[in-house]
């Protein structure tokens, strides 16, 4: 936290300092990240033998320092130019941090959870060549012979050449970046087939790192899909205020896998897991459908009126959808949850079908018997 406040200060000093937005969404991923340190701190000190702690302690370190550097690179080079020595150096030498920060979540975090150990010994190959494809990034990016900005992936930074590019290597980080994907990818394999032959607490905890895991990446796939359509940059000058609030609930996803390896790991309310995935699949196909809804809406309704004024147009088929979407939701909601049910969650559907068809003829049987008549002395 102490990392997140000093890239925080170093950020806001001086003339020319990024926006309070940009630093907002900076601080946020900041603050995200340093979830990983906290539940690693958790399991290695109850789990020491565990190398998951380790690891998760080791991912929030990369990212903390990762943003005091982006910090100290960003006052050197816009907030007081010149004022710190070789910001060039610090930028490229820092270049790769993402790669053990996402390489390591995507890699050993999946591939050794929950116990610390492979699925069996067939996946070291795997392993290594995990190994291989961290280490060999983490070395060959900071020597791309690009442009500053290019390496480092910050278009503020000035276009001058990288000071420690050599041309001879160009084609290996080409060759290998790829290779970290298909990393995670096997590794992800290697967690599907894990829980096809678990049982019991250990169903349980794959169930929770693939529900947190699940969330984030989608809802940072969509964070990404608009980023791209709008062809703007992360929480950047000019973004619409709902792309600046998906990239940074895209950003605060990510506490959701430590939160999740901790809980499966610990094995704190380990089963409450059902119910979560259950609400999880209700609401968000609920908020899904109510959104398409509203947008229909506001189409179709903004069409029917047009032989009204536009600003009339457009408050009548935003006040409509409004109301139609609030009537909608009680209806809608039992519906989804009828069909999660059915779908998935077929036992208790069908227990539920069964109590409920039980209490119906008792309560045709107490209406159609006759109630005995009062005895009278």
């Amino acid at each position: 936290m102490a990392i997140s406040l000093l890239s925080f200060i170093l950020l806001r000093t001086g003339e020319g300092a990024p926006s309070w937005g940009e630093i907002a969404s900076e601080s946020l991923f900041l603050i995200a990240m340093f979830s990983f340190p906290m539940v690693g701190v958790l399991i290695a000190s109850r789990q020491p033998r565990n190398p998951i702690g380790w690891i998760l302690l080791a991912i929030g370190l990369v990212w903390e320092l990762g943003g005091v550097i982006d910090s100290y690179v960003h006052y050197g080079f816009v907030t007081n130019p010149g004022s710190v020595p070789r910001p060039d150096l610090v930028a490229v030498l820092a270049s790769s941090s993402w790669v053990p920060g996402v390489g390591l979540i995507g890699t050993f975090v999946i591939l050794l959870f929950p116990d610390g150990r492979l699925p069996s010994p067939r996946w070291r190959p795997l392993a290594w060549l995990s190994v291989f494809a961290l280490t060999a990034l983490s070395i060959l990016i900071p020597v791309t012979p690009d442009s500053l900005a290019e390496v480092a992936s910050n278009p503020s930074l000035p276009n001058i050449p990288n000071p420690l590019g050599l041309d001879a290597l160009r084609p290996f980080t080409g060759a290998l970046l790829p290779l970290l994907p298909l990393c995670m990818l096997g590794c992800a394999s290697s967690l599907i087939w894990r829980f096809r032959r678990s049982r019991g607490r250990e169903r349980l905890q794959l169930k929770w790192l693939a529900s947190g895991a699940g969330v984030t990446a989608t809802i940072y796939l969509f964070a990404m899909a608009f980023s791209l359509s709008q062809d703007t940059p992360w929480s950047g000058k000019g973004n619409p205020l709902w792309l600046n609030v998906l990239q940074w609930v895209a950003i605060y996803s990510f506490v959701l896998i430590p939160a999740a390896v901790g809980v499966a790991i610990l094995r704190h309310r380990l089963y409450d897991i059902d119910l979560i995935i259950n609400r999880a699949l209700v609401y968000g196909a609920l908020t899904a459908a109510l959104a398409s809804a509203y947008v229909v809406g506001v189409v179709g309704v903004g069409g029917l009126l047009r032989t009204v004024s536009d600003q009339q147009t457009n408050n009548l088929a935003v006040a409509a959808s409004t109301l139609a979407v609030a009537a909608m939701f009680r209806p809608a909601r039992g519906r989804i949850q009828a069909f999660i049910d059915r779908r998935f969650y077929r036992r208790k559907y069908d227990a539920e079908q069964t109590l409920e068809t039980f209490s119906a003829r008792l309560r045709a049987r107490s209406i159609s018997k006759p109630s005995p008549p009062s005895s009278s002395r």
